[in-house]
């Protein structure tokens, strides 16, 4: 099982957003009317941020995604989509039933990569982002038909130019018969 929890980050972001609220709030109370609208903004960030801070943990378990008090099978995710959103995390989850179910988890930008690669693994029956899963993580589907087996393609260590002076020399060396060991006077 693993457990992904929101950063900390926006807890401390929030609370800040919300002493910078009420400061800009006092100053507009005592001293100057317009530092209404920067306290109303600082409110609202606060709350956005607050809201993301107090978000429940997701777990990636075995048999079962858990997020907050919703469980999900991985066998009931059909479509997995993201939203571009990368931190916070934003997926779309479509069920076997056509519920939709989008998923936020605010975390740090490497808990969330981590996430969204699990997310991805885990859903084996579900297109990722309109792909199938397995031509998604680049397995190649093998028909019945045709089991031929496929061939790696050959790493090139030399240059053209350089294979073909290569095979010059081979071929002149055999030829002045260097190479073949049957004319070879050294073996006794």
């Amino acid at each position: 099982m693993t457990r992904f929890l929101p950063a900390r980050h926006y807890f401390v972001f929030g609370c800040t957003s919300l002493a910078l609220g009420f400061f800009s709030g006092w100053v507009g109370f005592r001293y100057w009317a317009p530092a209404y609208l920067p306290a109303a903004l600082f409110a609202l960030t606060a709350v956005l941020l607050l809201l993301l801070g107090f978000r429940p943990a997701v777990e990636i378990q075995e048999s079962v995604l858990r997020a907050g008090s919703r469980v999900i099978p991985w066998a009931d995710i059909r479509r997995l989509d993201g939203t571009g959103w990368l931190s916070p995390l934003i997926v779309r989850l479509t069920l076997y039933d056509d519920t939709r179910f989008t998923l936020i988890y605010p975390g740090d930008l490497d808990s969330c990569k981590t996430l969204i690669r699990s997310l991805r693994r885990m859903s084996r029956d579900a297109l990722i982002d309109g792909v199938p899963y397995r031509q998604y993580w680049g397995e190649l589907l093998v028909t019945s038909g045709d089991r031929r087996q496929i061939s790696t393609p050959r790493a090139r260590f030399l240059r053209a130019e350089d294979e073909a002076d290569i095979e010059r020399i081979y071929q002149k060396l055999r030829q002045e018969r260097h190479l073949d060991p049957k004319n070879s006077g050294d073996e006794k």
